[in-house]
């Protein structure tokens, strides 16, 4: 299928690893003009060379995506994309019992307000000109509680909340704002989130990493490449009439309509 994407303009923050830069691939695969946003210069200088090794362009820039001023500065400088794809910010999962203010303002500077810092840096222009699609990759984490993510899923339930907003608000502008929840992904961020379950539990990694995997239908985790695909779909023209949607990708662990 032909997403008509080539010559479009793209963002991707989180953009130097794991799903996001699956996500920077996948756009440019299919001829968009990618720019990837991270805060490490480092991880975005080896995210650029292994795509130019695979024959892709990759621009990058180096922002930090909590700091309002810089991140509309830096999409000052970047200009308004015809697509933005949200997957930068991770809040760390916390055992309940080292839960406390502080890491609970950092969770939401990590995940919910570097999404918006970027969506508030370029929607309303998005608006003005009359179109322009956001993708945020959020998480299951904001619709099933966990002990361990307190922090992360009230900050992925806000950005659903907000994301569903934006899309009624613009929609008739021509702006579409849709949602993916992956479950499990093959990133970095499952090690994190077992390093926090050993310290709560006590228990091995490998056996907690086993019984994690057993409650997938599917078993096994997703690649970040499969939640890029649907990424790229939803910012796509082949989506049109798609906006303020939530789409869950865990493999067939939510078995809630």
């Amino acid at each position: 299928m032909d997403l008509q994407l080539s010559g479009r303009t793209a963002v991707v923050t989180g953009a130097s690893k794991g799903i996001g830069l699956a996500c920077a691939e996948a756009l440019a695969r299919e001829g968009a003009q990618v720019t990837g946003i991270s805060r490490d210069p480092g991880n975005l200088v080896k995210a650029q060379e292994e795509l130019a090794a695979r024959g892709l362009r990759y621009d990058v820039a180096a922002v930090d995506l909590t700091d309002a001023d810089a991140t509309r500065a830096a999409f000052a400088r970047i200009g308004v994309p015809d697509i933005l794809v949200n997957c930068a910010g991770a809040a760390r999962r916390t055992p309940v019992d080292e839960l406390d203010s502080v890491a609970l303002h950092a969770a939401m500077e990590a995940k919910y307000f570097t999404y918006m810092h970027a969506t508030e840096a370029v929607i309303r222009q998005m608006a003005e000109r009359g179109s322009g699609a956001i993708v945020n990759v959020v998480g299951q984490g904001g619709r099933a509680a966990n002990p361990l993510h307190i922090g992360g899923g009230a900050a992925n339930a806000a950005l659903m909340l907000a994301s569903v907003g934006y899309a009624k608000a613009y929609a008739a502008q021509g702006v579409r704002v849709n949602v993916i929840n992956p479950g499990m992904t093959r990133t970095a961020r499952v090690d994190e989130g077992l390093e926090a379950a050993v310290r709560a539990s006590g228990r091995p990694k490998d056996e907690l990493l086993a019984e994690m995997v057993a409650e997938i239908p599917m078993g096994r985790a997703a690649e970040p490449a499969e939640v890029a695909n649907v990424a790229v779909f939803l910012a796509s023209p082949a989506a049109s009439y798609v906006t303020g949607a939530i789409i869950t990708m865990d493999g067939g662990v939510t078995s809630a309509i």
